[in-house]
């Protein structure tokens, strides 16, 4: 069954400009260009971030203001990515029922949108938390919503690898949300985001290999074929699994991390293994969906390390 579109001249919210009544009646199109899900995943290494930067009590305050500063801004960037990629987002499968895509909510809609969240965020971290949190989260924003989707996506394949730092810096500004200051060990979150990023995103490139290469999009499959970016998930993978025994080599984190950090790397290694000795796009989405369970655990057992066994000294 095909899927149901809709047109654009049918509502006639869409050609109003942002306003309560519109939002609040459309709040569903008005979340979905936040990318909810992808910014909860943000959050819960904001989150934790916060929480590895210090051993002693968080303040509400910080824990409160500081993740509802991110998210906004997040969503800002989304917005953003929404409007940008909105002729793209039309030729896949995956994302032309998207509200923007679909004309259900107006580009200029959406870039108001973003401002408001954008001013939001940044406005809250600079008041509530410190001004290096707030600098380095506009960074960021600035970063994926237009270093990113504007110039590095329709550039060149590597755009996951580069502008994967952007998507790589919520621990980092939940860590400077704490601590004030940018330190070694938060540094590392960041690193093993960004070491992580490519073989995420390269699984689902493969996937998705012709919708993108009919959206003119430059993904590594698209540019250098199926087997080589298969050979690149392997490589990134086994650098993700050494970068990830960093913390615990630092002496950030304890043994029961390095436990978790092995047994999660391990099982990402096999699922690129399992698409380096495939035929075609089988178990790429498999690979996809693992990387996602294995960064939102592998946080969780370092919080888990964190408290159990608590290292003095550190900050």
């Amino acid at each position: 069954m095909a899927k149901p579109h809709y047109n654009p001249v049918a509502d006639n919210y869409r050609a109003s400009p942002v306003t309560v009544f519109n939002v609040l009646t459309h709040w569903r199109d008005f979340l979905e260009l936040c990318k909810p899900k992808v910014v909860a995943l943000m959050l819960l290494t904001s989150l934790i971030g916060m929480l590895l930067a210090s051993n002693a009590w968080i303040s509400i305050t910080i824990l409160f203001w500081g993740n509802i500063g991110i998210a906004l801004c997040a969503g800002s960037a989304a917005a953003v990515n929404h409007v940008v990629d909105r002729h793209i987002d039309a030729k896949m499968s995956r994302t032309d029922l998207r509200p923007v895509a679909t004309g259900r909510v107006t580009p200029e809609q959406a870039i108001t949108f973003a401002v408001i969240l954008g001013i939001l965020g940044a406005f809250i971290l600079w008041v509530f938390i410190n001004t290096l949190t707030a600098w380095l989260t506009l960074a960021s924003l600035v970063g994926y919503a237009l270093v990113y989707t504007l110039f590095l996506k329709r550039a060149t394949p590597q755009n996951i690898v580069i502008g994967g730092l952007a998507g790589a810096a919520p621990p980092l500004l939940g860590w400077t949300a704490v601590t004030g200051s940018i330190d070694g060990h938060g540094l590392l979150l960041v690193l093993i985001i960004f070491a992580w990023t490519p073989p995420h995103f390269w699984a689902l490139a493969v996937h998705r290999k012709e919708e993108y290469a009919k959206a003119n999009i430059p993904m590594l499959p698209v540019t250098h074929g199926e087997r080589y970016t298969k050979i690149h998930i392997f490589l990134y993978t086994l650098i993700l699994l050494m970068v990830s025994l960093l913390p615990y080599a630092t002496g950030m984190l304890n043994w029961l991390y390095l436990i978790g950090a092995l047994v999660l790397g391990i099982g990402f290694l096999y699922w690129a293994m399992v698409m380096l000795m495939s035929k075609g796009k089988s178990g790429a989405m498999s690979t996809f969906k693992y990387s996602i369970w294995y960064l939102m655990i592998l946080f969780i057992v370092m919080l888990i390390d964190h408290y159990a066994f608590p290292v003095d000294g550190l900050w």
